[in-house]
């Protein structure tokens, strides 16, 4: 289950012509929705609000349409979607695998199409986690520039409301929509346009020497290398850079005093409910901050600063640091057997940004052999937020996914003219429910059509998503032969791809074989 509970369809019907005019959005349970319960992953704390929270107030004002809350860790403590009180959250594409945390439904919900655009909040990657397990955006905004009035806290100085959406621009554009006027005072003004500009064309990638970084597994660590490869062919120059005083500063979020901040938001509850619903890590991990003094949280802060003052010199040679969002994806079960662990792993690439007053885009950059999406990171300095989505946007447009339905299917014999070019398997998927498929007469090798025709008799259709670069792309398509053309293919999930149809003048005769579902089911009957 993503979306818990929904708003009505007759609620809140947004003003005409806004910006996000008829956008769907998917709300994270500790934001509060006026009307809904905001409970944070914890039925006995559940409260329902009289007004919005100003980031819902400020996104529907505009046009977005609040489809539901979703579910989430709770009281937004890990990173791994596990601990809710609904069960786990998978990742989209192996029910095996954690979706991460601990905006684990809102990450879903964008990935599966239940939205446009979602809310979650970040303190230690729980924007960014869940948007590299389902292969979606994830922004963390700087902080202040989203409010978090109405929002449960976790960790209050560092917390953030982050962004869902499947690209970089729909990202910056609920930024936009969202952020508020003016930011942050006490921090300076925004990064000045024009010098975004200059770092936009020759862009310097800071990216961390191969011994600096953690992997769980060898596809992790090509695909991230792939990317840096990709990044390079944009124009960057890669700058070699020390990751170390970063990671030391990310450690400092759990082994460090700021835990304390979940305690001071939520412990007097816990404390005053024992019989609540509470997942066993949630409370061990709040309760046992108990110990913790303003000595303590004093030190904390001294060696906080003293790290951000040591990395601070790499900013002067970098425009944005790279790294991968996740170091693995580990499954349901590893996490079960390891919960601490697991989750401590989980945050490598991400604890440190909120602590050091970073922003950061997490981005998907490819697929495992399973189909689990792999995503990397880029991270800049506070109000640097337009710079990072800019940039993901260069980088989205690098790539082209294209949906195969016969004769290049794996297996099939014309697969090599993909694989030949570099092609990368995506995922084996099915069109949405208004598509017949055709056998086409006299075609060496056979090959079927698509068309979408909606209709009784129209059903979804077995394809498969390969990713190629633009070049490869252009050469491709330029071998494909009519009737058959590249147009555009709706997937089950509601996104739309690049992919095989057919003219329909030529299925004049044409064998219908819609009820096999797919080619390889057709060719095995």
């Amino acid at each position: 289950m993503t979306i818990w509970i929904t708003r009505a369809p007759d609620e809140g019907r947004p003003p005409e012509g806004g910006p996000l005019s008829g956008v769907r959005l998917a709300v994270k349970d500790n934001i509060d929705v006026a009307g809904l319960p905001t409970t944070a992953g914890c039925p006995e704390f559940a409260r329902t609000p009289a007004v919005d929270a100003p980031v819902i107030a400020r996104l529907t004002a505009a046009g977005a349409v609040v489809a539901g809350k979703t579910v989430m860790d709770q009281f937004a403590t890990g990173l791994t979607g596990t601990r809710s009180p609904t069960g786990p959250v998978s990742c989209v594409a192996d029910p095996r695998v954690i979706a991460g945390g601990s905006s684990s439904g809102s990450a879903v919900a964008v990935a599966r199409g239940e939205a446009d655009i979602a809310l979650g909040t970040d303190t230690a990657g729980s924007g960014r986690v869940p948007a590299a397990m389902n292969g979606v955006v994830g922004l963390k905004p700087t902080r202040g520039l989203i409010s978090v009035d109405g929002v449960v806290p976790a960790c209050l100085s560092i917390d953030c409301v982050s962004i869902f959406a499947r690209t970089s621009a729909d990202a910056l554009l609920a930024l936009s929509v969202a952020a508020e006027r003016p930011g942050p005072a006490e921090r300076g003004a925004p990064r000045e346009a024009r010098a975004d500009l200059v770092r936009l064309a020759a862009p310097r990638i800071g990216v961390p020497p191969d011994s600096q970084l953690t992997f769980g597994d060898d596809e992790s660590a090509g695909l991230f290398a792939a990317a840096v490869d990709g990044v390079r062919a944009l124009g960057a120059e890669i700058v070699e850079m020390d990751l170390r005083p970063f990671r030391a500063a990310g450690d400092l979020l759990y082994g460090g005093p700021w835990v304390a901040e979940r305690l001071a938001a939520v412990g007097d509850f816990i404390r005053a409910n024992p019989g609540a619903t509470l997942d066993p890590v949630v409370r061990a991990v709040i309760l046992g901050a108990e110990g913790i003094d303003a000595v303590a949280a004093y030190r904390g802060r001294y060696a906080l600063d003293a790290l951000v003052r040591e990395a601070a010199p790499q900013w002067d040679r970098m425009d944005a640091l790279m790294v991968p969002s996740v170091p693995w994806a580990p499954t349901i079960e590893q996490v079960a057997a390891d919960p601490h662990g697991v989750n401590a792993a989980l945050g490598t690439y991400t604890n440190f940004v909120n602590l050091m007053d970073l922003c950061a885009l997490a981005l998907p950059a490819g697929r495992r052999s399973s189909g689990v999406p792999f995503g990397v990171q880029l991270i800049a300095p506070a109000f640097s937020d337009a710079l990072l989505c800019s940039l993901g946007s260069r980088l989205e447009r690098r790539s082209v996914r294209l949906a195969v339905v016969g004769a290049h299917l794996r297996g099939q014999p014309l697969n090599h003219q993909l694989t030949a070019r570099g092609a990368r398997f995506v995922a084996a998927t099915r069109t949405s429910a208004d598509y017949r498929l055709h056998r086409l007469p006299d075609t060496t090798p056979p090959k079927p059509g698509l068309v979408r025709a909606p209709g009784p008799g129209a059903a979804p259709i077995e394809v498969e998503v390969w990713e190629l670069g633009e070049a490869e792309f252009g050469s491709f398509t330029a071998e494909v032969p009519p009737p058959l053309a590249i147009g555009t293919v709706r997937l089950a999930d509601g996104t739309d791809v690049a992919g095989f149809v057919c003219e329909p003048g030529a299925l004049a005769g044409a064998e219908e074989i819609t009820r096999h579902g797919g080619w390889r089911a057709f060719l095995a009957s």
